[in-house]
């Protein structure tokens, strides 16, 4: 969340950044309320002197013996005044706070200034030598996988929706050596690992943006008014919410295997066939919380830190950095990495790195006691995929791809899967 006394002391400068997100923002409506609920303030201070006075009067008529009545009843009636005041600042408290909450975060003033994904810059490339590993035409992952009878798409269809997947077989194996592989990378990376809850409430969602912008995105279980998350980013970024901590804590590292659950509310038509978007997808994601002088080297180890996933597994890949119109809500800053899928001839997302100053902070009240001060002050807050399993299994489908019905496994792997290839599962077909 914006905090608001940058943008009444600042309001041109947010204002002028806020529009390099390509979108309809303004601040005036908070502006406006803020102007209204200063003019209450004012207000208010003055009555609470005279009443100060007020009182003083009648404590010295009474101590000479006199009749303090009327003076009594003015001072009830700046009372009663100054009731209201508060009352009416409250009101508009809750108004402002409502507009803050809708609003995206300003752009670092390192990200590229540009309007849509056409003016992401492409930081660099990394494994082109392993993009023709077994030279010949590759068939798209959700083929390969039916063929090896490790994908069941029309059963995940008839038990859920669209949009849902059964892995079976070596196609489970593989998501769960995935999933501790990059556990087991991250931990030894000196990140602790967290298993939290898979349902958070809506101040967790609230805290660290999702709510209540994108709330027809999520899915929700309306009798307890629970989220199902839509990334371990939730859940992890809000465990110390309405908490100060020490600030030789900071940099704190946490690393997180979730399934994660998302509407795909704005991609209809886009991905239909295969595990690119799923509503239900298996992510290994990592938070940092760090002290707002280290942030931006921070931002740069929760990338090295990711893309060393895609280096161990030898997947060719591309940093890509957003463009300040096509970031994410929260982000201030961020690095997308996307792995080369070679039936698409294309790069695909697979982990967005994200830092976001103070704006996920000061929504979810996360603050460190400054050493120096003694004061509690907003930390900063970064994530990244870390990575997206399903995404993975399927570029390793597809660079590992021997022919259409065998696939090896990557060496990393191996151990965790205790197998080198995947062949032709044993399939269960009905008539």
């Amino acid at each position: 969340m914006l905090d608001i006394r940058t943008i009444r002391d600042n309001a041109e400068a947010v204002n002028a950044a806020l529009q390099k997100r390509s979108q309809d923002l303004n601040i005036d409506d908070i502006l406006a309320i803020d102007a209204q609920r200063l003019v209450l303030l004012q207000e208010e201070e003055k009555l609470r002197e005279e009443r100060n006075k007020l009182s003083k009067a009648v404590g010295e008529i009474k101590k000479s013996g006199g009749n303090a009545d009327e003076l009594l009843a003015q001072s009830k009636q700046v009372a009663d005044r100054v009731k209201a005041l508060e009352a009416e600042k409250e009101e508009l408290a809750v108004k402002q706070n409502a507009l803050l909450l809708n609003y995206p975060n300003v752009p670092h003033p390192q990200a590229p200034v540009g309007a849509d994904e056409s003016q992401n810059v492409v930081i660099k490339e990394w494994g082109n030598e392993f993009k023709n590993r077994y030279p010949k035409t590759v068939v798209p992952h959700f083929e390969v996988g039916v063929n090896l009878g490790i994908l069941d798409f029309e059963r995940g269809v008839k038990l859920a929706h669209s949009r849902f997947t059964v892995l079976r077989g070596m196609g489970s194996r593989l998501e769960r050596a995935l999933i501790n592989f990059m556990l087991d990378t991250h931990t030894e990376n000196g990140y602790e690992e967290i298993l939290p809850p898979f349902l958070v409430n809506r101040d967790s969602m609230t805290g660290t943006g999702q709510l209540p912008k994108f709330e027809e995105d999520m899915f929700r279980c309306k009798d307890d008014d629970l989220f199902l998350i839509p990334t371990a980013e939730v859940p992890v970024t809000n465990l110390f919410r309405d908490e100060i901590l020490d600030e030789a804590l900071l940099p704190i590292s946490f690393c997180a295997y979730t399934p994660c659950f998302r509407r795909e509310a704005g991609s209809a038509g886009r991905d239909t066939r295969g595990l690119i978007r799923q509503h239900q997808f298996d992510k290994v994601e990592l938070v940092k919380f760090v002290h707002p002088s280290t942030s931006d080297v921070e931002h740069q180890n929760l990338l090295q830190d990711a893309e060393r996933i895609l280096q161990l597994l030898e997947l060719p890949y591309r940093v890509v950095e957003l463009c300040t119109g096509d970031m994410g809500f929260a982000a201030a800053r961020c690095y997308d990495i996307e792995v080369w899928f070679p039936s698409q001839n294309m790069y695909r997302e697979i982990s967005s790195c994200s830092v976001f100053t103070d704006f996920q902070a000061r929504r979810a009240n996360l603050k460190y006691r400054d050493s120096n001060t003694g004061k509690p002050a907003l930390m900063h807050t970064l994530n990244g995929s870390g990575l997206a399993v399903g995404r993975t299994l399927a570029a390793i489908l597809e660079n590992y791809q021997i022919n259409d019905s065998e696939v090896a496994i990557p060496a990393v792997l191996r151990p965790y899967c205790n197998s080198e290839r995947i062949t032709q599962n044993n399939r269960v077909t009905s008539s």
